[in-house]
């Protein structure tokens, strides 16, 4: 869970004011370092809406590969390039402490949720300033789909697209993910910590099987993290929301788009059959969907592809 630490936002790189159509790297300058994206022009004449395309959870990159699997799926590399075609720009950026936005003395103690959804609203901001640009839209997968529904409501912007996005807190995420996986003892001791932490309060007792996920270093994040309640962010947004969720997803389950769609009814709710956790088609077993986190040449889901185009043309 690398994220970064607390600092004041700058601005974004100028970009030219006539850029070619391909892509083009661009920066955010924050304290201690800048965060590095990557603009996508599509060969279309005139102004026209953008994109902001933000990734899931860990050392997820601007393309969708995490330097914690082996391998790359370039998923979000992927929905870039199939939006060109469509002729919508994107921008796609690495996280503080991810990739080329790894910045100097970055420490996993000092990260927040709040400095992600900070730098999200930064980058909306800018390109809000953008004369090349009609529309500003922010999709966000998996936890960047949390971000994005924070960060919609601050900029604002003018819709917003939620893909794989959880609908319940961390800590009801977690109590279902372990609850099986524990035995009794064990998850008391999880329900104690999570309920600390819910309160604010680090924990320094850790049973050792829990150290993996409730490192002294981590907490900080976690803390942070639930503060924010995805249904409660979602039912605040007052543009046009689009909700993407897969029926083979293993970590994000059609249950919780509909926890979400329930928030905020008036979203957009489209459901992908076979689609699963990095948008691509695969089975409903580990088995299946493995090769699917590795292989950059395995398209992405076409329904995704055809409901993003058609929800960012027609808002």
């Amino acid at each position: 869970m690398m994220r970064w630490i607390c600092g004041v936002l700058v601005m974004l790189l100028a970009l030219p004011a006539h850029a070619a159509a391909g892509e083009q790297e661009v920066i955010l300058a924050v304290q201690g370092g800048v965060l590095h994206g990557t603009l996508s022009l599509p060969a279309v004449e005139g102004r026209g809406p953008v994109v902001l395309l933000h990734a899931g959870s860990g050392p997820t990159d601007r393309d969708g590969n995490s330097a914690a699997l082996p391998g790359r799926n370039d998923s979000l590399r992927m929905v870039a390039d199939a939006l060109a075609r469509a002729g919508i720009a994107t921008l796609r950026y690495d996280k503080r402490g991810v990739g080329a936005s790894a910045l100097p003395g970055v420490r996993e103690a000092d990260l927040r949720l709040d400095h992600y959804i900070d730098d999200a609203t930064a980058w909306l901001r800018q390109l809000r300033a953008d004369p090349r640009f009609s529309r500003i839209v922010m999709a966000g997968h998996s936890e960047g789909a949390q971000i994005a529904a924070v960060a919609c409501e601050k900029a604002p912007a003018d819709a917003c697209i939620l893909i794989a996005g959880a609908g319940s807190g961390v800590d009801d995420i977690l109590r279902t993910q372990l609850k099986p996986r524990l035995p009794a003892e064990l998850y008391a001791q999880n329900e104690r910590i999570l309920l600390a932490l819910k309160r604010g309060e680090q924990v320094e007792d850790v049973p050792p099987a829990l150290l993996a996920l409730y490192r002294p270093s981590v907490q900080p994040y976690l803390i942070s993290s639930l503060k924010v309640d995805p249904r409660a962010a979602v039912a605040a947004l007052r543009m046009p929301v689009l909700m993407v969720q897969g029926t083979t997803d293993l970590q994000v389950s059609v249950a919780d788009a509909q926890a979400l769609s329930a928030a905020a009814p008036k979203a957009k709710l489209v459901i992908v059959p076979g689609m699963n956790h990095v948008l691509k088609l695969a089975g409903g077993d580990l088995a299946q969907q493995l090769p699917s986190y590795g292989d950059p040449e395995l398209p992405l889901a076409p329904a995704l592809v055809d409901a993003v185009t058609a929800f960012v043309q027609g808002h």
